[in-house]
């Protein structure tokens, strides 16, 4: 009986390991038939990660393009120094506008982990302010973003011409910060959502915090997309 079992066992499963197919295939198809290798991820979460990893391959691609077309052009690219540069009592101060805006952006990052750890502890006081502290630092980065965008197209940068230099660099810069921003204005729009529902104790009702988390996934995505668009874009 044990011995029949057992080649029954045998068979059985090598007619899964046929069937399933071997290599990469073979894994992804393994791993979607699974019953427990997901079983404890909640399903907003494994979803928050599928769209930030497709938004991760749109950024990719803007940045891939952003440098194939800075090193393919014949004409010369603008120093981002005296572009993005403020005249403040009467001196010209390089960047300073974009290193206000980084910083504020970083530490929204640090108000967003607080608020996730507080919400962890069912702290919805502190939960609720801490996330919409982030919503503003999220609204005046948008803001001063608005303020560069003006001060750009009054001196005459447009997508498709650029008095500084090379053309594209307008259509490019539209392009990703903007592209950027409206990611930014979505979370705080959503940021306040939650707050306000924090705050009036929906989750508390429900027994579980994790959206908070999920939000603390947005927001850090677009706070590290930042970091590598002033990297590429600002210090290049």
């Amino acid at each position: 009986m044990a011995h029949q079992q057992t080649v029954e066992y045998a068979a059985s499963h090598t007619a899964d390991a046929t069937v399933q197919g071997d290599g990469w295939q073979g894994i992804v198809e393994d791993l979607s038939a699974d019953r427990k290798a997901f079983r404890d991820v909640p399903w907003g979460k494994a979803m928050m990660w599928l769209f930030l990893l497709s938004d991760t391959f749109v950024f990719g691609c803007f940045l891939t393009s952003y440098m194939s077309v800075r090193m393919s052009t014949t004409v010369a690219w603008p120093n981002p120094s005296e572009v993005f540069a403020l005249t403040i009592g009467g001196a010209d101060i390089p960047l300073i506008l974009i290193a206000i805006m980084t910083f504020i952006l970083i530490s929204s990052s640090g108000t967003m982990a607080m608020a996730v750890n507080f919400a962890y502890r069912r702290d919805r006081a502190k939960t609720a302010v801490l996330m919409l502290a982030t919503a503003a630092l999220g609204a005046t980065f948008v803001s001063m973003q608005a303020f560069e965008w003006t001060k750009l197209i009054s001196e005459g940068v447009r997508p498709w011409t650029n008095p500084f230099g090379a053309a594209q660099f307008g259509s490019t810069f539209f392009m990703i910060t903007g592209f950027h921003g409206l990611h930014v204005s979505a979370g705080v729009i959503y940021l306040s959502i939650v707050a306000l529902k924090v705050s009036r104790g929906v989750y508390d009702r429900k027994g579980n915090y994790q959206i908070v988390e999920i939000a603390g996934l947005y927001w850090h995505f677009v706070d590290l997309v930042w970091v590598f668009i002033f990297a590429f874009f600002y210090l290049w």
